[in-house]
């Protein structure tokens, strides 16, 4: 407990968030807190100001007074909201879980969620590895590898590999994300033993039915495992174009030989990426990922960006940091 401005107060960590009620813990123990005035004064323009990791400071009457800094975060673009939305915050990896199949294996929503990483790293997890990948699969897969990600191919249901993931994931903090349908709280459940709810694959489309609806904490030994909701699509947060090359290690060496120092390897001439593209050099589905990324930016407008009759900028051009627009 400590005391500020003569108002007695602790910090915690929140490990779930439903309907701006969260749980705090301090100590091994419990607090259910809201946030004092329903407004976080220091935060602004984000869909949700507290997220699952976030550590914060609370009265002993358990009403949220701050958040505290974030070292990192996963976050996305929320389309319904029009700002971004922090998923978890505070984690020391990120696990993408992706399926061979039932849903099929999509790498561009690896790339997508990858992007989403604000400085911590993923870790990229195929679940029901019984069912084989198909060559272009395999290879798109293990592309990952070769960029300097850490990949591993698992099964729940056979247990292959469970107890290498094991090993990756102890003494850390790690969020679970994916699409609906691969199996993250199944994986979870074998993690952790535990008996999160889980169900079947939506058979009309091959794709997977909402059974996580807020993220969620759990915790196991040396394990801390934040199961969070399934999504089918998932875009990158409003910001910064150049962050969203970042995201792309193979294309920060040839990055240093464009003809402009701010080049994001689109419409720019001599640009040293597209030209390893060319040359087979650079995956060109990777590529094209990033140029469907790059423009899903130029479509986002966030609600606070209003004109002053109070419409919105609907259809404006995306500014990038370096004042050029799109």
């Amino acid at each position: 407990m400590y005391t500020m401005g003569g108002m007695e107060f602790s910090e915690g960590l929140v490990t779930r968030g439903i309907n701006n009620i969260y749980t705090v813990m301090k100590d091994e123990q419990s607090f259910i807190c809201r946030i004092k005035g329903k407004q976080l004064t220091s935060v602004k323009n984000e869909y949700n100001p507290i997220a699952v990791g976030d550590y914060v400071s609370f009265t002993a009457d358990c009403q949220i007074l701050a958040r505290i800094e974030r070292t990192n975060c996963f976050q996305r673009w929320n389309d319904k909201g029009r700002c971004n939305q922090t998923v978890v915050a505070n984690m020391d990896q990120i696990a993408i879980v992706t399926s061979a199949n039932t849903p099929p294996f999509r790498p561009r929503f690896i790339d997508r969620c990858i992007a989403c990483c604000i400085n911590v790293k993923p870790l990229i997890i195929m679940n029901k590895s019984d069912i084989l990948l198909t060559e272009d699969e395999f290879a798109r897969f293990s592309l990952f590898h070769t960029l300097g990600y850490r990949i591993i191919a698992v099964s729940s249901q056979s247990g292959e590999n469970m107890d290498e993931l094991k090993a990756l994931l102890a003494g850390k903090k790690t969020a679970f994300i994916g699409q609906s349908g691969v199996g993250k709280s199944t994986l979870i459940n074998t993690l952790l033993q535990s008996n999160q709810k889980t169900s079947d694959l939506c058979e009309k489309y091959n794709r997977g039915c909402h059974t996580t609806n807020h993220a969620l904490m759990l915790f196991a030994g040396d394990m801390t495992i934040v199961d969070t909701p399934g999504v089918r699509e998932i875009l990158p947060p409003h910001g910064d174009a150049h962050r969203i090359a970042q995201s792309f290690p193979e294309f920060l060496e040839p990055a240093k030989r464009c003809a402009y120092d701010c080049c994001l390897h689109d419409n720019e001439p001599q640009c040293a990426v597209k030209k390893m593209v060319e040359e087979g050099k650079i995956d060109p589905d990777r590529y094209e990922s990033y140029l469907r990324i790059l423009e899903s930016l130029k479509t986002m407008t966030p609600a606070w960006m209003k004109n002053e009759d109070n419409k919105s900028h609907k259809g404006q051009k995306y500014r990038y940091d370096d004042g050029s627009e799109e």
